[in-house]
């Protein structure tokens, strides 16, 4: 593992250097049109139908039930939704970035079983946390740390991460890959260029808060206490900063592209696809969030973001994922709020009747599919 680190960070330069190059000749490609850029990726036969052909436009219906949920919602929000197999996206403000929160777990997760797939790393090593790998809020892992850390699989981390979005198994597995810059090769090598991780999990929200990370603050209250005494006009300016240039910014329609590429296989093994998409279903934060809105017959696997409250205000509220209708058509699906002072059951609400109107779209495509 440690040699494979080394490696990783002395091939940083050449491979950042040489992916331009790459992309275009292994992935990179652009449509019979020229309009529609297409991130690499293997080419899988959904794949060659979609780069040679311009994607349907979205359905104009569906384009405007999400118009009229979001203007009634009446808060900045960002939507995508992704037919996977056709290629289309509907949505509202999809292609400006809105912070991620633990959204970018999913991120880390598709990165470490990339490495996994190129044999760079195996998910069912063993290592060892101690008290530097402590990190913040939520972070159940780091109560087992005790005097001699505490000692679990990767794949274990895996799982924390994304099914109970543990920051600390998060971090770590950050710490795995080389941290941020080795995830960010990572995803640019798969052509993920849209989707971005920033920072550990720790330092994300120490500088959302106008707080430098010390090891310290992962221990009890101490980080909350060291953002209760700083000055208002400093946690205002860094909250500030983060809105307008989120560290872990990613735009609604880059996700689910990313998304959907994840569903057609053109990321990662076969294997490792399902064991991705396998935790997305175990999910366990978020469940009445776009869960909340699926009908009967429907599955659904996610990642949820959650940040800090701030002056009456929620930061970074988010729900992502893969919502498949009864017949297997499948659609990625991306809500996204900056900032909400909205009561917790109206941001609910707001996120379910996405969920609903992509399950209404379907019905009614069945429907005139079935009369003719």
């Amino acid at each position: 593992m440690a040699g494979w680190l080394r490696h990783l960070r002395g091939v940083r330069g050449l491979a950042l250097g040489g992916l331009a190059a790459a992309a275009a000749l292994a992935g990179g490609l652009v449509s019979a049109d020229r309009s529609v850029k297409v991130a690499s990726g293997p080419l899988t036969e959904t794949r060659f139908h979609l780069l040679a052909k311009k994607p349907a436009p979205a359905p104009a219906a569906l384009q405007a039930r999400l118009d009229e949920l979001a203007a009634t919602y009446g808060e900045e929000v960002g939507v995508a939704v992704t037919d996977v197999s056709e290629g289309w996206t509907a949505g509202v403000d999809k292609d400006r970035p809105y912070p991620q929160q633990s959204v970018s777990k999913l991120w880390v997760a598709i990165a470490v079983m990339r490495a996994a797939d190129a044999g760079r790393l195996d998910p069912e090593a063993w290592v060892t946390l101690t008290d530097e790998d402590r990190s913040v809020f939520f972070q159940p892992v780091a109560y087992n740390i005790g005097k001699a850390g505490f000692t679990t699989q990767l794949s274990s981390l895996l799982r924390r991460a994304l099914v109970e979005s543990d920051n600390a198994a998060n971090d770590k597995l950050m710490r795995e890959m080389g941290g941020p810059d080795g995830v960010s090769l990572a995803l640019a090598e798969m052509g993920l260029a849209g989707v971005k991780v920033g920072a550990y999990e720790r330092d994300l929200q120490a500088r959302t808060a106008g707080l430098v990370w010390q090891t310290d603050y992962g221990m009890g209250w101490n980080f909350q206490e060291a953002r209760q005494a700083l000055p208002m006009a400093t946690r205002e300016a860094a909250m500030a900063a983060y809105l307008a240039d989120p560290l872990d910014g990613s735009s609604p329609a880059s996700i689910t592209a990313a998304l959907a590429m994840l569903s057609r296989g053109e990321l990662l093994s076969s294997e490792s696809t399902a064991t991705v998409l396998g935790l997305m279903h175990d999910a366990r934060t978020g469940p009445r969030r776009l869960k909340g809105g699926l009908p009967a017959g429907w599955s659904i696997g996610h990642k949820t973001g959650t940040g800090q409250d701030f002056q009456g205000a929620a930061i970074g509220i988010n729900d992502v994922g893969l919502l498949t209708a009864p017949d297997g058509r499948t659609y990625a699906v991306a809500v996204m709020m900056r900032q909400t002072r909205k009561p917790v059951p109206e941001r609910l609400a707001f996120m379910q009747s996405i969920t609903r109107a992509v399950a209404e779209h379907w019905a009614a495509a069945e429907t005139r599919t079935a009369a003719d």
